[in-house]
């Protein structure tokens, strides 16, 4: 049976987390230090994603321990939860992230400030980073299995600076007209333009990493094969979405942002504003989406697991494959 509280959980803990270490680093190599406050609310972002983060860190671990002793959340004992939280591995990460989150959500205040922004970066990154032990990446041993953990924390941490960026980028062009000045336009367009550099390295490491991981957790023999789980469907639409927000990326680079530019010059930005809004909005829920299928896979075991359920030609449809979500 899916468990789709765990899934959701997952889903949010990522996203929270990315929002917190992306719009941490966004603001410190797009924002000069006196802009910070009059952008958007970053303190309060900033703050607010350290706060959800740490009840979804602590909900996750309920949830995981609920599951590993085969009772509701509700009826999860203190012990069961204690010895998950105290694991090798999971448990370990479990009480970094936590530690960060604290020491991001004490430092979030001041974080208009280069140094206390900064401290907000790291340990959201750490944070965010930690998240590769609950899922695939931490399914193997040796180097193969630090090579696999290092690929997926890459991933994660270039999928925060592109999807805090999205958020910081969207806040930017979301205010009202009556209250958008000519200075608050040109930060905008400095913004997006700032973020071409950074979001071109995190497409990079992101498609570098994913094909590594999609290589060890999928294995070649099965690649022929891969939309015949499952897992692969899952895999698929994730690919799927993730072109069509590098679709949008271009647009915005390279048609919306020089027309956001031009109407500047002009005064007329209404338009240029409006479509770039969209397309930002767009590529958001995408990334949300995307969020939603690494969580459900996460749940799932890859084909090259050797797991005899995860190979397409031992399933016979998707009431086994769901029947394999573990939480």
């Amino acid at each position: 049976m899916t468990d789709w509280p765990l899934i959701v959980v997952k889903q949010g803990l990522h996203g929270t987390l990315m929002v917190l270490f992306g719009l941490a680093s966004f603001a410190l190599y797009t924002l000069p230090g006196h802009e910070r406050r009059s952008a958007f609310a970053l303190r309060v972002w900033l703050s607010g994603s350290a706060g959800v983060g740490l009840l979804l860190s602590a909900a996750l671990l309920v949830l995981m321990a609920a599951g590993m002793a085969g009772t509701t959340p509700l009826g999860v004992d203190r012990e069961t939860i204690t010895m998950v939280a105290t694991a090798p591995g999971v448990g370990a990460a479990f009480m970094v992230r936590m530690s960060a989150l604290v020491l991001a959500l004490l430092v979030a205040r001041r974080a208009a400030s280069t140094v206390p922004l900064v401290v907000v970066a790291v340990a959201g990154g750490v944070a965010l980073g930690s998240l590769a032990w609950n899922g695939h990446g931490a399914m193997n041993e040796g180097i193969a299995g630090w090579t696999q953990l290092g690929a997926v924390i890459a991933h994660l941490l270039a999928a925060g600076i592109w999807i805090g960026a999205l958020v910081a980028l969207l806040l930017l062009v979301a205010r009202r007209a009556t209250r958008t000045t000519r200075a608050h336009l040109i930060i905008s367009h400095r913004a997006l333009h700032g973020f071409s550099s950074a979001g071109t390295l995190a497409v990079g490491v992101l498609v570098v990493s994913g094909l590594f991981s999609s290589w060890v957790l999928v294995g070649p023999d099965n690649l022929d094969s891969l939309g015949a789980s499952l897992y692969g469907q899952l895999l698929l639409a994730k690919l799927a979405l993730f072109g069509l927000m590098l679709v949008l990326a271009g647009l915005n680079r390279l048609h919306l942002t020089p027309a956001f530019a031009g109407a500047l010059n002009t005064g007329d930005t209404r338009r240029s504003v409006g479509a770039l809004r969209r397309s930002l909005a767009i590529e958001t829920l995408c990334a949300l989406a995307i969020l939603g299928l690494i969580s459900w896979a996460g749940t799932l075991a890859p084909p090259a697991s050797g797991d005899p359920e995860a190979q397409p030609q031992k399933v016979a449809g998707p009431v086994e494959l769901l029947g394999k979500l573990n939480g």
